[in-house]
């Protein structure tokens, strides 16, 4: 079997130079969309004190060292959210971060250790208008390849289509015939063993250590989310209160909170909240992650303190991420997420 070519031969670059440079186009249509909309463009540190507290988010550590030699760990962002909402506490009200963000144990068709995301918040606006900005991004980045049909796999989505609003609980029951609300009390906490029963009446497998949380994956990953944005595009919204990282609950139902999903083509794009800003709440959750953690990979990552005492300062807002590599693979008909990046990691 012959080895591939290097990317950065000749030959595989002239290959692979057209659709790096429509995502370049996509991502000047989304900077002057920005712009027209009065956000500003933040640039936030890479280097954080924590990289983010999801339990199965792995980062890349490293360590500062002082001018007197005096060493102290640090991580590359997962995500600039911690620092964007400092800058919301601040007294921003509409910005945006473009740039790389680093997630370890990460390589596949759709991952890569090294990507692009697009992140921006909306100080005092419901979380709804985030979905109509999701919208307007579908359709600019079909505009900006010329692409009239997104797809992926065998699967087809209509970029310039009103996405589907989909909670869910009727995900759950259009797809896998559970009853997920069922399983989740009224402040929000979550009945193992019922939906453990669930799974196994409609003859999905189980395992004995599996947990709520590793029930409700399993759901979504067989069973929901290859369905997802066939057509038109999926927001997939009102996740359990379990599931809700850092979003607010929602005012309907304190079951399930303001977060959402976009999907296209059964691909997730974007991850949104309505967001969280009690601090306390935030710990509690941040502390449950950490702990599931813990009992999983065998560690944990500190929490940001700075973060915490920011998130008490901070106003209602909506905040949301989008993988940019994965728009651009989708918009330019790429089917793996390296031929969209410029120089992918070694």
């Amino acid at each position: 079997m012959t080895e591939a070519s290097p990317w950065w031969t000749p030959d595989v670059h002239a290959d692979r130079r057209p659709r790096l440079m429509l995502r370049n186009g996509i991502a000047a249509g989304l900077r002057d969309w920005f712009a027209a909309h009065d956000f500003v463009e933040v640039q936030t540190a890479a280097l954080q004190v924590s990289p983010g507290n999801e339990a199965h988010l792995a980062a890349f550590a490293t360590e500062a060292v002082g001018p007197d030699g005096a060493r102290a760990p640090l991580y590359l962002h997962t995500s600039p959210e911690f620092a964007c909402k400092k800058l919301i506490a601040a007294g921003e009200t509409r910005i945006f971060s473009f740039g790389p963000v680093y997630r370890n144990r990460e390589r596949g068709p759709l991952h890569h250790p090294e990507f692009t995301m697009l992140e921006w918040y909306r100080v005092g606006e419901a979380y709804e208008s985030l979905m109509l900005d999701c919208a307007a991004f579908l359709a600019l980045a079909a505009t900006r390849t010329g692409a009239t049909l997104f797809s992926f796999r065998g699967r087809d989505c209509d970029p310039f289509a009103e996405p589907e609003r989909l909670t869910v609980a009727d995900a759950f029951t259009r797809y896998s015939g559970i009853d997920l609300l069922a399983t989740v009390a009224a402040d929000g906490g979550t009945d193992r063993n019922a939906l453990h029963a669930a799974l196994t009446h409609v003859g999905l497998r189980t395992a004995p250590d599996d947990s709520w949380a590793d029930l409700f994956s399993r759901v979504m990953v067989e069973k929901i989310e290859p369905f997802l944005g066939q057509g038109r595009a999926t927001i997939l919204c009102e996740y359990p209160v379990a599931e809700a990282a850092l979003a607010r609950p929602s005012q309907r139902d304190p079951r399930v909170a303001e977060r959402f999903e976009l999907y296209c083509c059964g691909v997730e794009l974007a991850n949104g909240f309505g967001e969280l800003t009690d601090a306390d709440e935030q710990r509690r959750r941040f502390v449950i992650e950490m702990d599931e953690k813990q009992r999983i990979y065998g560690e944990r990552y500190p929490l940001d303190e700075d973060f915490l005492s920011a998130l008490a300062i901070m106003p209602p807002a909506s905040g949301i991420a989008l993988g940019f590599d994965r728009l651009a693979m989708l918009a330019t008909g790429a089917q793996k997420i390296e031929d969209v990046i410029w120089t992918p990691v070694a």
